[in-house]
This record gives C-alpha cells, sequence and structure tokens, in this order.
C-alpha cells in the first residue's frame, strides 16, 4: 500500500486557492499557539481564517485558559503588525470554552493505552468533527487543523478523519502535513522569537503522566 503524501496533497490545494479571486474562508483547529505559529505563517498567505479553541483533552482549567490567552495574543500580535506575518485579512478566534467531560466519555476505555496510542484517534476525531460541524453551520468553505505539526501527531489519522469527516459535512478538508518542510523547527523558533508559552505535553492528564 502506498504511502499518501499529504504535503503534496496540501500544495495542491494551495495552488487552486492561489487562482481564487477571494481567499476562502478556512476554520482552522487550533490546539496552541506555538503549533499555530509555522501554520498560520503559510495559511495567511492564501485563507481569510478563523482560528477555532476547542481542546477538552486539556485537564486543568488553569492550563486550558493560559493556552487560550496565549493563542489570542499571538492573533492579536499578527493582526497588529508585530510579527513577521502578513494576513490577507484579520485572524479571528473562536473559543468553544472550558468542558472536559465530553472528552472524558469520548476516551472512556482507553485511559491505560500508551500516549499516542488508541487513546488517540478519538480524541482527534472528537475535535475536528466539531471543528467541520462548526465550520459547516457558519458556512466556512474549509476546515483544518494544526495538530499534524507536532511529531508526536499521527497525520495519517489526522488526515483519514478529516477526509472521512469531509464527506460526512459536506465540507472541503485541508489536508495536511505540517510538520514537513521544518514546520516543526520553525515553530519552536517562532515560539522563542515571540516569547510563546510552550508546554512540553498535549494537555491531557495521560500525555502530562507519560513526560513526568
Amino acid at each position: 500500500m502506498n504511502k499518501i503524501n499529504y504535503d503534496l496533497q496540501f500544495k495542491k490545494i494551495l495552488d487552486e486557492v492561489s487562482t481564487l479571486d477571494t481567499p476562502p474562508r478556512l476554520l482552522l483547529h487550533s490546539c496552541c499557539a506555538p503549533c499555530s505559529s509555522y501554520v498560520l505563517s503559510v495559511l495567511i498567505k492564501h485563507f481569510d481564517i478563523t482560528v477555532l479553541y476547542y481542546n477538552p483533552n486539556i485537564t486543568e482549567e488553569a492550563e486550558y485558559q493560559k493556552r487560550l490567552d496565549e493563542q489570542r495574543r499571538f492573533i492579536d500580535m499578527i493582526n497588529n503588525g508585530e510579527t513577521e506575518f502578513s494576513p490577507i485579512l484579520p485572524i479571528k478566534l473562536i473559543d468553544i470554552g472550558f468542558d472536559k467531560a465530553e472528552w472524558e466519555t469520548t476516551i472512556s476505555g482507553l485511559e491505560n493505552e500508551k500516549e499516542g496510542g488508541a487513546r488517540c484517534y478519538p480524541c482527534y476525531n472528537l475535535r475536528l468533527e466539531k471543528t467541520a460541524s462548526l465550520a459547516k453551520s457558519q458556512s466556512f468553505e474549509y476546515f483544518g487543523t494544526t495538530l499534524s505539526v507536532s511529531p508526536y501527531k499521527n497525520s495519517a489519522w489526522l488526515n483519514e478523519i478529516g477526509e472521512k469527516l469531509s464527506d460526512i459535512y459536506g465540507i472541503k478538508y485541508l489536508y495536511s502535513d505540517f510538520k514537513k518542510n521544518n514546520g516543526y523547527k520553525l515553530s519552536i523558533e517562532y515560539s522563542h522569537r515571540y516569547n510563546l508559552y510552550r508546554q512540553n505535553y498535549c494537555g491531557c492528564i495521560y500525555s502530562k503522566k507519560a513526560d513526568n
């Protein structure tokens, strides 16, 4: 079975949207400001972006709020011309709010799975389905996620889920493997350059335990 080159599919989408008179609206799920940094630097040249901060996997409300505040601060920096990035249109932000109950139900029975294993797939699906559903209800043309920038996230799973949800909701999915082209390395560099709060675990209690 041939491995799918999601980065190539991503570049084909960028080629298509670059020919449009108006940048298409993209609802971009983001896990945090550092991961969004490289992704936004690439996408702001091609899309009218709204960032969706939906991360019910984060265990502590204080941590959730800290990451949200940092995401908002970074978007404001871009919109105010305080970074090297120049968006076509101002980036917007949607926060659904802190509520981990649905996530706990979603991963129930998988608590003892290893980090990066079977527990992560339904977690990806939960966050991407919320993104696709909201994108559909608010007439976005594309939906996607920053998650594939991390070498610890399974890009094949993310794109498989995105493709499935694209068919279900009738909205285009932005295929990606953002860790390619030094994406992860650049996200770290941007985090240092713009003094972004950068954590060493994905947010859930199990990844936190695995890191300790």
